[in-house]
């Protein structure tokens, strides 16, 4: 007996199955989370279901985030039921999704959202099961296959998000090292890096996302294949990813994740336009982009509201520019030329990321601002002030001065005019009428005076020297 213990270890150990089909379990004594740190609506949720006779438990991000002493956005939780018995079981419930379905179980504002354990992709479907589909390039199309915990925690994406907590006995269920991982700050997918990529190529973005977060490493073999199939995301809805690109850019660590991106080789996938323009002029380009998601970090640490419209502006302008200068060598007007490179570009962004009219309409009028605010003269100046999207395109001029953009000190005029009086406002536009015709504010601030009947063309130079 004892000789066959010797020889059991002295043999070389087998590497762990990744991830474990007998979870490592953390009592409540060798783990800092307490259910009281759960919301109480996804207690309710878990007790409910269990006293049903099912399997729940809070599952995922929440599990991790605690673990790590952060706030979770949202509590999710994985059960034995499915999707039916779970709405079934709640009257505030109800399914959504095809490829992927879940519950969704309101309590006033917050929502607690309930999935089935999923098994691996098989080829054959199992008994009451919808059979998993597949893209020939891998990609998976339907995932309604259900199985056991343990499978669930298999086809997890990142070992971090595969921890299973009970509220009941309050342990810990980790079957792929995520504990582990989490104490040595790496993201690390379960499985096959490339197959699971293929299976679904918004991992990569997700694998990006979570490193910017948390402030971790990519694990090496979860990194490796991300380059080369970053091209994988042009098969991804353009829907799909442009909530995945609110994610990444709203979450308050927008710098860092656009440094993961343009390091991956996942920018250009999203934003293809704007890619080739930071190979074109890349100071100009990065120094725009990066400010701008420094300012919006800046603002989501501060509690203030950001908007899409502004990010995407400038995450765009620098493909922009290049078009509307091009066409105006060409002979359309200033304002034209912008307008119609500015369509042209979102009609090519949509493709990608489908961004909706509620923001590509602010976003058009943001850019329509910058060739507006140069022309000041009259009472243009006070309409512009009176203009809704003034402030967002004040702060876009700022924007493009900072990243070196020359503009004649016109983010200076208009911070000091939104600050003068009256009698001080009316001085600085009868200065700007003493300019040389020749200036840059000239042609811009003519075209609009061919469309004005000619009692009014001629009135218009004697108010302007009077300073109206």
């Amino acid at each position: 007996m004892l000789k066959k213990l010797i020889q059991s270890l002295r043999s070389p150990r087998k590497r762990q199955p990744h991830p474990r089909t007998t979870p490592l379990v953390l009592s409540k004594r060798q783990h800092p989370l307490g259910r009281q740190q759960i919301s109480r609506n996804a207690l309710s949720v878990i007790e409910r279901l269990q006293h049903s006779g099912y399997q729940a438990y809070a599952v995922g991000g929440c599990v991790r985030d605690l673990l790590l002493g952060l706030p979770p956005k949202d509590f999710d939780v994985a059960t034995s039921a499915t999707p039916e018995q779970v709405r079934a079981a709640f009257r505030n419930a109800r399914v959504i999704g095809r490829r992927f379905k879940l519950v969704h179980v309101h309590f006033g504002r917050e929502i607690i959202e309930v999935a089935t354990f999923r098994a691996g992709h098989v080829e054959q479907a199992r008994p009451d099961n919808q059979q998993s589909a597949h893209h020939e390039s891998g990609r998976i199309l339907r995932d309604n296959v259900y199985g056991t915990l343990e499978e669930d925690a298999e086809r997890r994406d990142f070992t971090i998000n595969a921890l299973y907590y009970d509220p009941g006995s309050e342990r810990i269920l980790d079957y792929a090292h995520g504990v582990h991982d989490i104490r040595n700050q790496l993201i690390r997918l379960i499985g096959n890096p490339e197959q699971r990529y293929q299976e679904d190529p918004v991992r990569m973005l997700r694998a990006v996302r979570f490193a910017a977060k948390l402030d971790f490493d990519i694990e090496r073999h979860t990194a490796a294949p991300i380059r080369r199939l970053a091209p994988l995301l042009r098969d991804i809805p353009a829907a799909r990813l442009f909530e995945e690109v609110l994610k990444l850019f709203l979450s308050g660590q927008a710098e860092i994740t656009f440094d993961l991106l343009c390091q991956y080789d996942l920018f250009a996938p999203l934003f293809p336009a704007s890619a080739k323009a930071l190979q074109r002029n890349p100071r100009y380009s990065e120094a725009l982009i990066r400010q701008a998601l420094i300012n919006t970090d800046q603002r989501i640490a501060e509690g203030k509201p950001v908007t899409p419209a502004f990010l995407f502006a400038a995450l765009l302008w620098p493909a922009l520019a290049p078009r509307a200068a091009q066409l105006q060598e060409r002979g359309l007007p200033a304002s034209v030329a912008l307008q119609d490179a500015a369509q042209e570009l979102v009609i090519e962004q949509c493709k990608h990321t489908a961004v909706p009219k509620r923001f590509t309409i602010p976003m058009r009028e943001i850019w329509d601002m910058q060739e507006r605010l140069p022309r000041r003269s009259g009472k243009r100046a006070d309409l512009l002030l009176e203009n809704p999207r003034f402030r967002a395109g004040y702060d876009f001029l700022l924007l493009r001065e900072s990243a070196g953009e020359q503009t004649d000190g016109l983010g200076e005029w208009w911070t000091l005019y939104q600050e003068a009086s009256d009698s001080q406002r009316r001085q600085m536009i009868r200065q700007l009428g003493q300019r040389d015709s020749a200036t840059p504010d000239e042609p811009a601030s003519a075209a609009p005076r061919k469309r004005r009947r000619g009692g009014k063309r001629r009135r218009g130079p004697r108010s302007e020297q009077a300073g109206e």
